[in-house]
């Protein structure tokens, strides 16, 4: 199975497996990073990015 084969059947997995949020719980890590990130964006040093875009880039990243 080639690397974007790989991506695209653990975007596959994933979606199947948060469809029924209330059986996922985050990990305690998850929150912290978030606070992290929220406080980066208001400090300015980061930026935003389309999720499609995103994707896209960690592609080709990946090729």
């Amino acid at each position: 199975m080639s690397r974007s084969e790989k991506l695209q059947m653990m975007e596959a997995l994933w979606e199947d497996l948060s469809r029924d949020e209330s059986t996922f719980e985050s990990p305690a890590w998850h929150g912290e990073a978030l606070r992290e990130t929220e406080q980066r964006m208001a400090a300015g040093l980061e930026q935003t990015m389309d999720w499609d875009k995103a994707k896209e880039l960690l592609r080709q990243k990946c090729k």
